[in-house]
């Protein structure tokens, strides 16, 4: 008997509209360890464009702010997650809390 396991990747939609899965996800989580999308964006090994523009097309497909920016100067510049982007981390981490349960209690043998 050879035993199987599921593996899986979970995205929230919007509709048919993918909005977010794991790498956008990570991104979140960097920004709030971070508390910049600069080093959030360096951390992952992500370009600070890149995860800007991902940002921008996030917030145009959900319909509101996910992060928030104070810029640089005397006070350094800082990048915080919203009301709505803290909900998106907690609607993903149920998710994937629930999924990573089924996947454990189904067995499967060939």
């Amino acid at each position: 008997m050879v035993k199987l396991t599921i593996g899986y990747k979970i995205w929230l939609k919007r509709g048919d509209t993918e909005l977010i899965g794991p790498g956008g996800i990570a991104l979140l989580k960097a920004i709030t360890r971070e508390g910049s999308l600069k080093s959030a964006a360096e951390s992952l090994g992500m370009s600070y464009v890149f995860a800007w523009r991902y940002l921008r097309k996030l917030e145009k497909r959900l319909g509101k702010p996910i992060v928030e920016t104070r810029r640089g100067g005397k006070r350094r510049g800082a990048t915080t997650l919203t009301a709505h982007g803290l909900k998106l981390l907690e609607i993903y981490e149920k998710a994937w809390t629930e999924f990573e349960k089924l996947s454990r209690e189904l067995k499967f043998e060939i």
